[in-house]
């Protein structure tokens, strides 16, 4: 053993964050997931056998993702072979993949490795690695937050099975940071440090189901609270909500403006408003501003509601749609957020008709069929004598004239507009 490694791996942990350093040393310390490793549950039936395969962990930040698999590693006797998908190269994977044929040659143990952030794995790297997962030389873990039925390739992704962790209860999270406020080892029990009733709650909910931001806000708490109430010599400092709440003013916001939650937030969005749910439509884009998305990101969205899912049951709403979109353009976050709110409340309660949506659709798929027909001799241009000579706009009624003519104006004359293969054709 590398005496001086071993040392330096012991200064690490002990000076690593309160999350890495409380990871679950055994099924019994780890929180949540009940479904998928309780007892006689489909993934604790796998590794009770060890008959692990590779599979893709995707879930949520701080669900216990890498611990499970380190777990998994731990419980099958596998050697565990962590890398990042964002820094390692596929020269990486070939040393790896070496290493793993050599441990099963030598020592018959098989080797887990355990990707990180799969989802950031390019094309080269995934091909790269398929034929060793294929013929059982590593079995692979892959973590991710982003749908791996987008981000992975299918090749790869038929030869895994995909396990879906959930965001952490409240509970979970409180029993947890329990362990981690009393913990001497690897915890903060050394500190001495009191906790409020209802703070550690406040945290978990703070951290919306996020383990990991759970126990840096705890520690980030403790440590402020003995740097200001000092050590020893009576009662020890105390958590308080309201301290808590003093520290963690900002919500945890769960968003990637190009993932999944992305899609989520804005879906939400659109069908509360197609349901004429003023209450949520606005929640969510309270939820989609404050998390950081851009301002003219909703504008475009809500302009697009407004002709597609509204159109002619209120032609208004295109206008209060646009509107905003030029608050938007003209103020930017904060000021603009009540101009889309109240191009949302709007929009709410517009009565819907995706009459012009589904119109138009109509029309795309006979424009697909008929791009090349010719347009009716009536009505066409006409600037040169050569051109009505050979009968372009021969025939065509004025409509103005006609509707001059009429009690309500309309100039409805029994011309035919369409080309030949579509007279008669309806679309509204």
């Amino acid at each position: 053993m590398d005496l001086f490694g071993y040392g330096a791996d012991r200064q690490k942990r002990k000076d690593s964050p309160l999350a890495d350093r409380i990871r679950a040393a055994d099924f019994g310390e780890f929180v949540g997931q009940g479904d998928l490793i309780g007892e006689g549950k489909a993934l604790r039936r796998l590794i009770d056998s060890d008959q692990v395969p590779s599979m893709i962990f995707w879930g949520p930040p701080g669900t216990g993702k890498t611990t499970l698999a380190r777990l998994i590693a731990k419980t099958t006797k596998h050697r565990f072979v962590p890398m990042s998908a964002v820094s390692s190269g596929v020269a990486d994977l070939r040393k790896i993949v070496f290493e793993a044929e050599e441990s099963l040659k030598f020592s018959g143990i098989r080797s887990i490795v355990f990707v990180d952030e799969i989802h950031r794995w390019n094309k080269a790297q995934q091909d790269a690695f398929l034929p060793y997962v294929e013929d059982g030389t590593v079995v692979l873990i892959g973590a991710t937050t982003e749908n791996p039925s987008f981000e992975v390739n299918s090749a790869l992704l038929s030869r895994a099975r995909v396990f879906v962790l959930k965001r952490l209860e409240t509970g979970d999270i409180v029993r947890l940071l329990n362990r981690a406020l009393t913990d001497n080892g690897r915890g903060l029990g050394g500190f001495g440090v009191g906790v409020e009733d209802g703070a550690l709650e406040f945290i978990a909910a703070v951290a919306d189901g996020d383990a990991r931001v759970a126990l840096n806000a705890l520690e980030m708490a403790v440590r402020s609270a003995v740097a200001e109430g000092g050590k020893g010599g009576g009662q020890g400092p105390v958590l308080t909500r309201s301290s808590l709440s003093e520290q963690l003013k900002r919500p945890h916001f769960r968003y990637d403006k190009t993932g999944e939650e992305h899609y989520n937030l804005i879906s939400a969005l659109q069908k509360s408003l197609r349901g004429s749910d003023g209450n949520a439509a606005l929640y969510w884009l309270g939820r989609i501003l404050e998390s950081g998305e851009k301002p003219e990101y909703v504008a475009r969205r809500l302009v697009r509601f407004a002709s597609e899912d509204i159109g002619l049951a209120d032609p208004n709403a295109l206008v209060q749609a646009n509107a905003a979109f030029d608050a938007v353009r003209r103020l930017g976050m904060p000021e603009c957020d009540v101009c889309l709110a109240q191009a949302t409340a709007y929009l709410a309660r517009a009565p819907k008709s995706n009459a012009v949506y589904v119109a138009y659709g109509k029309v795309r798929a006979d424009v697909a069929e008929t791009a090349n027909e010719p347009v009716p001799l009536h009505l066409r241009n006409a600037p040169t004598k050569l051109m009505g000579d050979l009968g372009f706009g021969r025939g065509y009624a004025y409509p103005p004239d006609i509707g001059k003519k009429r009690p309500d104006g309309h100039a409805d004359d029994g011309q035919e507009y369409l080309p030949e293969r579509l007279k008669g054709r309806k679309y509204l």
